[in-house]
């Protein structure tokens, strides 16, 4: 890593051995099809913790302190992160590392799903965009699939005018290739009768889980709340208040960081504040 003065979200020697191997490997197959074979100018670290900074603090990629990679350098590494498939690999490796940690099999059979409608900015293309009626949010919509303990297994993003059934279909589709063993799922009462039956056919059983009648205003709901407060993990990464991303899949992809930035911490048992100064 470069000599510069550390900002609150750089990986420590911990946490960066957990991802080092993985992108170390990507890159070593990459310079192998180089015709040159070249070696690349910049280390990896590096470029991590850069976009660890913009996943945290929310800022555009033009306006990257100086004393990281050039952006452009940063954004490249990303999309190539992106679609080949790298944070996803990262956030699975991860995933099961944390709940061996916490006592589990690394493999989940039971899950939780949740969506959560989000305004974009001027940036994002009005084709993938929507709105989403029952919460009045002009947007796209996030939906993720979480194991009992709250690990992020899938994510989806879509314009928000996308109904929970086909959100939740997706997730489950998605979840149960990457995951064979899970074979039950708790949603809320968004989702009818075509996650139920789709989850059927995949093993699965989904079950709606409904609020207390007799308590009005938030309170608890069994098992949803899992999911619940995973959306409130990454939502602490400030790139994730709004939705910034031309593509639906960098948005899924800055899901994939924040919960890599989460998944680290938690096994290697590292905190850093928040923007309230709490820990």
């Amino acid at each position: 890593m470069s000599q510069r003065k550390p900002y609150p979200s750089d990986l420590s020697d911990a946490r960066w051995a957990l991802i080092e191997p993985t992108l170390t490997a990507w890159r070593k197959a990459r310079l192998d099809r180089r015709p040159t074979g070249q070696p690349a100018k910049v280390e990896l670290r590096d470029v991590f913790n850069a976009l660890l900074y913009i996943n945290r603090t929310g800022i555009p990629w033009k306006y990257l302190p100086h004393d990281f990679p050039n952006h452009g350098t940063v954004y490249a590494y990303y999309a190539a992160w992106r679609d080949e498939g790298i944070l996803t690999q990262l956030n699975f490796d991860l995933t099961g590392l944390a709940r061996v940690k916490e006592g589990r099999k690394p493999e989940p059979t039971a899950s939780v799903i949740d969506t959560q409608s989000v305004k974009t900015s001027t940036n994002v293309p009005l084709t993938s965009q929507g709105t989403d009626a029952a919460k009045k949010i002009v947007g796209r919509k996030r939906g993720i699939l979480t194991d009992t303990i709250g690990l992020i297994l899938a994510v989806t993003v879509t314009a928000a005018s996308l109904s929970e059934n086909a959100v939740g279909i997706q997730l489950l589709d998605q979840a149960k290739k990457t995951y064979p063993t899970i074979s039950k799922s708790w949603v809320d009462t968004g989702f009818k009768n075509a996650v139920i039956e789709h989850g059927a056919s995949l093993g699965i059983d989904v079950e709606v889980v409904n609020r207390n009648p007799g308590v009005r205003g938030f309170h608890v709901v069994k098992r949803r709340w899992v999911a619940e407060r995973s959306i409130g993990w990454i939502m602490l990464h400030r790139r994730l208040a709004r939705d910034y991303e031309t593509l639906p899949a960098s948005s899924e992809a800055m899901i994939h960081v924040a919960s890599i930035d989460n998944l680290t911490k938690r096994i290697t048992d590292e905190t850093t504040p928040t923007w309230r100064g709490t820990y």
